[in-house]
């Protein structure tokens, strides 16, 4: 079921959601995360139908995530690289396996994150870069930004009406 809120939401999260919210976008790309890069180590590492993968491959490059790179000529094969913003969601997907382990595990974890180097094991926690303080619904609050239209301004206002117990200081 689409959300029935326009596309290209002020809500970042909606936005987020608009570019990568679909099963198959993150699955690629957590494999492109792991190296994967050419068309047929996603299709095998994922058992996706090379339809759909076409299709995910092609709006995720659209959206910038990937970069589209000739590999091979006569047929032309093209690989799909990581672009700066792709590379950005990594921490999205790391907190995702975290909170997949915390609550989905109930046989056990069937997969940790290790540092490369030492291959101890990685948890990863959300902070603010400032003062490195873990960030949790108890000590942050969303708050109109300097572009936020009057909509967004009455969203946030009303919000704030219905719980001022969660509203800022």
């Amino acid at each position: 079921m689409q959300p029935r809120k326009k596309p290209r939401s002020e809500c970042p999260a909606a936005r987020t959601l608009e570019s990568v919210g679909e099963w198959w976008s993150i699955l690629i790309l957590r494999d492109a995360f792991q190296g994967c890069t050419r068309f047929d180590e996603f299709q095998r590492s994922l058992g996706i139908a090379p339809n759909i993968l076409a299709r995910r491959l092609k709006h995720l490059t659209e959206r910038g995530l990937f970069e589209r790179r000739l590999y091979h000529r006569k047929p032309d094969w093209y690989e799909y690289v990581l672009t700066q913003k792709g590379r950005d969601f990594f921490p999205v997907v790391v907190t995702m396996f975290a909170w997949g382990n915390k609550y989905l595990s109930s046989h056990g974890e069937a997969l940790l994150m290790a540092d490369r180097a030492s291959s101890l094991r990685v948890d990863p926690v959300v902070v603010a870069a400032g003062t490195l303080a873990p960030i949790t619904p108890d000590n942050v609050v969303l708050v109109p930004g300097p572009k936020a239209s009057r909509d967004m301004h009455r969203r946030l206002a009303t919000m704030r009406a219905m719980r001022p117990d969660v509203s800022p200081a």
